[in-house]
């Protein structure tokens, strides 16, 4: 796992506001900030991955979040669009990404760019079932996602049978996931482009294991 900064009630609620996670109102062109530090974090574990798995000559195992090609669609606009047309809370963001990487718990498995992006549809849709006071169904938030509605359902139940559907976490945990991701903007330096995602976008979006993605990100930081 992350080596995490330490319980600190007046930091967490600091990077809690600094993440965007209490915007209650948004414009077109509104987006909170934890879009673009998660798109960060998750196009460099992406990148020291493969990098990791080509060096060590492994060839991952697939599963049924992985897809022919990666989507042409980058992480961070392919976030935008999630956050726009679905309309779930920022926090669903951080939530998702710690039910990633509880799915990526299993030995073997690496979040990569061929599944990066269903992971988070996924992880992200079952945030705001779980959170939010409404959301959509499976059939909308598929086309979002740029998927079947079929591979969504089949996406969802994957994923809540592998994370023994542990879908509560306490605000412990979800305060040490925001201070990390906070972290992520003090050492890499990230800026912040404002963009809009157009739904025809990823349109045509193509088809897209695990021990933990804290943990491979973590090992590959450390070569």
């Amino acid at each position: 796992m992350w080596n995490l900064p330490p319980d600190d009630e007046d930091l967490c609620t600091e990077a809690f506001l600094s993440l965007g996670l209490s915007m209650s109102e948004k414009g077109a062109n509104d987006f909170p900030r934890v879009l673009l530090l998660l798109s960060s974090f998750l196009d460099r574990a992406v990148q020291n991955n493969e990098k990791l798995l080509d060096s060590k000559k492994v060839k991952e195992p697939l599963t049924v979040f992985h897809g022919l090609k990666a989507p042409n669609l980058g992480m961070q606009r392919y976030m935008e669009r999630i956050y726009k047309y679905s309309k779930c809370s920022p926090s669903c963001f951080v939530l998702g990404l710690v039910y990633m990487d509880r799915y990526l718990q299993q030995p073997g498995v690496y979040v990569t760019s061929l599944n990066v992006h269903r992971l988070l549809i996924t992880s992200v849709v079952l945030a705001a079932k779980f959170i939010d006071d409404a959301f959509y169904n499976n059939a909308y938030y598929a086309k979002v996602g740029g998927i079947s509605t079929r591979e969504m359902n089949r996406l969802e139940l994957n994923m809540l049978f592998c994370i023994d559907f542990r879908l509560k976490v306490d605000v412990t945990t979800f305060g040490k996931y925001c201070l990390q991701l906070e972290k992520e903007a003090t050492i890499y330096q990230v800026e912040w482009p404002i963009k809009a995602c157009a739904l025809v976008d990823i349109n045509n979006l193509d088809d897209t294991k695990c021990r933990s993605l804290t943990q491979r990100h973590a090992e590959v930081e450390g070569l």
